[in-house]
């Protein structure tokens, strides 16, 4: 990792917005500050137009001075309830494009603060650049570098954030237990950083993870739920679960993933670990998937990750057959809304979407194992619609087997399924899946109101085109429409 002199940060820094917010501040007669992670990503050499400036004394006073300056080109938003403000100034990326990307400025004064056990919310009082760098929570989050003209980009590090980011370590700046305790979503945080990172947890800092677990109890299930996520969509995700089961995290916020992590043996026969396999799943599922969307890959990662959890509920030991999870797709899926709403992820089309992509997800290893029929294949294109090839990709990422055959089998099965499922598209079968005799003609036709007998109607001419069996036109279907009422006892009306 390259490492900056003092001189080399000043003409990193030498940009206008930072030289006119120095000079804001001098003639205002106090020192600012650029801080947190603006300065990390610095010397990580990552782009970032979100800048933080830490003032000793008013920041809100030093946003409404730097406002003036920039005139219109600028908006400025005050909190006074948080003793905050933000710059937010419109510029052109690059003036060979039309992008317009904004440079938005962050204003706070130093600060002091004070927990109570039960809370998050800290009592604020004033305070010097040394105890604002006390409150941060992690050594390389807590580095400064001052905007002064007099010390314009010299680096202020009390807590050697400069050696952690060179050697890839996360750890906090004071007593990691109390760094915790007082503000516990930062144990989520730390896993959040060192997965994107890809930096080690510092030793006694995950020794203080796992001794005050339990407080992530207090933080609520939104601000969990971000941080997740951000876990989930880093390069790779399975290094912020590993850490999060290691830390007893897991089993509070997420404890049907948790209790994957379990061998059984029973006659010198053991089933392997699901928690492992659904990492190993997790991670090639990203180097196999090629989404330009990131909203579509954020879902499509939480059904890799959940496409297990119904492993642990039916699990069974059988003499002849050794250990089995029948239906864990289907117990997994009925499992899927109650984790979505307790994590407040959203209930709708998105949690409908992962429910569907865990029930469906045995469905072609289930096809490729036998005769890879068009049947088969056209009830799995009806079943998954619009999301098969998402499903496709999940199930080839499941294939986990150290044993080379057996995988290049499996790869070679699904690739016929694959074929298969693009045939179908060919031929335009998805238009043709829906009878053209529907429920409401077949309850005016019946005297039925929305019944159990309606969907058996339904279903049976649905299995009839799905199977070939008859063409989806009107007289065939009618013809096995009135054969099915007459053995279930039913008349037309009239």
């Amino acid at each position: 990792m390259k490492l900056y002199s003092d001189q080399a940060l000043a003409k990193i820094l030498d940009k206008d917005v930072f030289h006119l917010i120095g000079d804001v501040a001098d003639k205002m007669g106090v020192e600012c500050y650029v801080v947190g992670g603006f300065v990390r990503d610095i010397f990580l050499e990552r782009p970032s137009n979100d800048i933080d400036v830490v003032v000793v004394g008013s920041g809100i006073e030093v946003a409404t001075a730097l406002k003036k300056r920039l005139g219109r080109k600028a908006h400025l938003s005050v909190f006074r309830n948080f003793g905050t403000a933000q710059i937010k100034i419109r510029r052109r990326a690059d003036a060979k494009t039309t992008d317009v990307k904004d440079i938005e400025i962050e204003f706070v004064g130093a600060r002091r603060e004070s927990y109570s056990h039960d809370s998050r919310k800290p009592i604020v009082e004033d305070g010097t650049l040394e105890d604002d760098q006390n409150r941060r929570d992690f050594t390389i989050n807590a580095m400064a570098i001052c905007l002064n003209k007099d010390r314009f980009g010299q680096l202020v590090d009390p807590f050697n954030g400069i050696a952690d980011l060179e050697d890839g370590i996360i750890a906090t700046p004071l007593d990691p237990e109390v760094t915790f305790s007082d503000d516990p979503l930062r144990m989520m945080r730390c896993i959040r950083f060192a997965t994107q990172l890809n930096f080690q947890i510092e030793e006694a800092t995950f020794d203080a993870l796992q001794r005050m677990a339990q407080r992530i109890k207090i933080v609520s299930g939104e601000r969990i739920e971000v941080e997740l996520n951000k876990i989930i969509m880093a390069p790779h995700p399975s290094i912020g679960f590993e850490y999060l089961q290691r830390s007893g995290l897991l089993q509070i916020i997420l404890p049907e993933l948790a209790a994957l992590d379990i061998v059984d043996k029973r006659d010198g026969r053991a089933h392997k670990n699901n928690f492992y396999h659904t990492l190993e799943v997790l991670e090639q599922l990203i180097t196999n998937t090629q989404h330009p969307s990131a909203n579509t890959q954020l879902w499509l990662r939480w059904a890799a990750l959940l496409h297990d959890i119904g492993k642990t509920k039916s699990k069974r030991w059988e003499p002849a057959a050794g250990w089995t999870f029948h239906n864990h797709n289907i117990v997994g899926a009925k499992m899927v809304p109650a984790i979505f709403r307790r994590l407040k992820l959203p209930m709708g089309a998105e949690m409908k979407y992962v429910q569907k992509l865990v029930d469906l997800h045995m469905r072609p290893q289930v096809i490729a194992d036998s005769e890879v029929t068009d049947s088969a294949v056209r009830r799995l294109l009806n079943d998954a619609g619009d999301d098969i090839d998402d499903l496709m990709t999940l199930c080839e990422a499941d294939i986990t087997s150290k044993n080379e055959v057996k995988k290049k089998m499996f790869r070679e099965n699904f690739r016929m399924v694959r074929e298969k499922l693009a045939d179908l598209k060919v031929k335009d079968y998805k238009r043709l899946l829906q009878p053209v005799i529907d429920g409401n003609e077949i309850m005016d036709m019946f005297h039925l109101q929305p019944s159990r007998e309606v969907g058996v109607l339904k279903q049976y001419l649905k299995d009839a085109v799905l199977d070939n069996k008859v063409e989806n036109k009107r007289e065939p279907l009618m013809a096995l429409l009135m054969e099915k009422a007459r053995a279930m006892g039913l008349t037309t009306q009239g």
